[in-house]
């Protein structure tokens, strides 16, 4: 059987195994967490703004810590995920540290069978995107959930670093959306020597397939830009250029890493 026709199931079992594994490692720093960090960047800050008393639905929200800062600056939040293990967590964080916030668990496609509301914001971040086949789906259902006027905000890896190789030495993936890319990984990126394998399913979206779904679905956009590192060390051969900004070491600034943007629903 394909695995791509079996995508949901396959990748619903990666994320379990990855979140037992993200819950234990330094990456995600779970206990200094709950003591008060934030796992929110600078540049999906910048964007979100004062967010005090705004309802926020954070799209593919993992174990829900981007979800739970989110409350803790003040907003209304409900975290959508696919993973079971991860929502179970979620939720517990969010009862421990007694914040405002909800937590989903169903395939992104299905979630209007699960939520019938509207937002002021809607958010998703790193590594997202990768695991749906269909961005016009996708984008429609960020039109459906947020008010008039409400606002999405998107940081995600950029394309050209899905090109590559692990190693970042060759360009073996096509950037423009082809068929799924099916791989088996050992460890994860949080924990490069965790005792986990695992397969994915996954596509690469261009920059002109992101927009073009987002502009289709009445949503305009706002503001976009290109950085040229990671805020997280999550790729190989990386170097820290100033706190937390990495670059893959042998290609410096040559190439973008992540990109924001921001859209206004019509």
């Amino acid at each position: 059987m394909n695995p791509e026709h079996d995508y949901k199931a396959i990748n619903k079992a990666t994320w379990n195994i990855k979140t037992e594994a993200h819950l234990a490692s330094d990456f995600y720093d779970v206990e200094g967490f709950i003591n008060g960090n934030s796992s929110l960047n600078a540049i999906e800050l910048e964007l979100l703004g004062d967010v005090k008393g705004k309802k926020i639905l954070h799209l593919q929200c993992h174990f829900g810590q981007d979800s739970l800062s989110l409350a803790r600056l003040g907003a209304q939040v409900s975290g959508v995920d696919l993973s079971d293990v991860a929502i179970k967590n979620a939720n517990s964080l969010a009862k421990q540290l007694e914040l405002d916030a909800s937590f989903i668990c169903c395939d992104l496609y299905d979630l209007p069978n699960y939520l019938d509301d509207t937002f002021d914001i809607v958010y998703t971040s790193y590594g997202t995107i990768g695991w749906l086949p269909d961005l016009d789906q996708w984008a429609q259902l960020i039109s459906k959930f947020l008010k008039p006027k409400g606002e999405f905000v998107f940081v995600e890896f950029h394309p050209a670093v899905w090109m590559f190789d692990d190693d970042f030495d060759k360009i073996i993936y096509s950037y423009f959306k082809k068929d799924a890319i099916v791989e088996t990984e050992s460890g994860t990126y949080a924990d490069r020597t965790a005792n986990i394998t695992q397969q994915s399913i996954t596509w690469n979206h261009s920059l002109g397939e992101v927009l073009g779904s987002l502009l289709q679905n009445k949503l305009q956009l706002n503001s976009f830009e290109e950085f040229d590192y990671s805020p997280y060390d999550c790729f190989r051969h990386t170097v820290e250029v100033n706190p937390k900004q990495f670059r893959i070491k042998h290609l410096d600034s040559k190439i973008p890493m992540v990109y924001s943007l921001k859209a206004i629903k019509d």
